[in-house]
């Protein structure tokens, strides 16, 4: 059974998104997808100041099985990205709801985030029931 944080929002795609603030959220991919992932060996990621388009891929996750993209949830400005990830991809596979978050994002403000699935939707839709 994979980890779902109730905190966060997800994807059918299987990305989570924490709001920060009203205006910022934090990315990366589900415990579930790292897991049919496999070992994670590279992290390829959009720049800070790029513009993101909900449901549009903004980078790819390679493991050692194969090559995956990353689809953004939401729509706005890269403000962070997590470098570590450059020199340790591994930390999607240990932390994939912590050190291995993958970008923060400016959105235009809590509308943005409608039409995310709660904890116990994604839950269900992953067969965590």
């Amino acid at each position: 059974m994979s980890n779902v944080q109730a905190n966060l929002l997800y994807t059918k795609e299987h990305e989570w998104v924490e709001k920060l603030s009203d205006t910022v959220v934090r990315i990366g991919i589900t415990d579930f997808a790292q897991d049919q992932l496999g070992d994670i060996v590279f992290v390829e990621l959009p720049k800070v100041g790029a513009s993101v388009t909900a449901n549009e891929s903004i980078g790819s996750v390679e493991s050692v099985k194969t090559v995956s993209d990353i689809f953004c949830p939401v729509s706005g400005k890269v403000t962070a990205v997590n470098s570590t990830l450059e020199g340790s991809p591994e930390l999607v596979n240990t932390a994939s709801f912590g050190e291995g978050w993958m970008v923060e994002v400016e959105i235009s403000g809590p509308e943005a985030l409608e039409g995310l699935l709660s904890a116990a939707e994604y839950g269900s839709y992953i067969g965590n029931d």
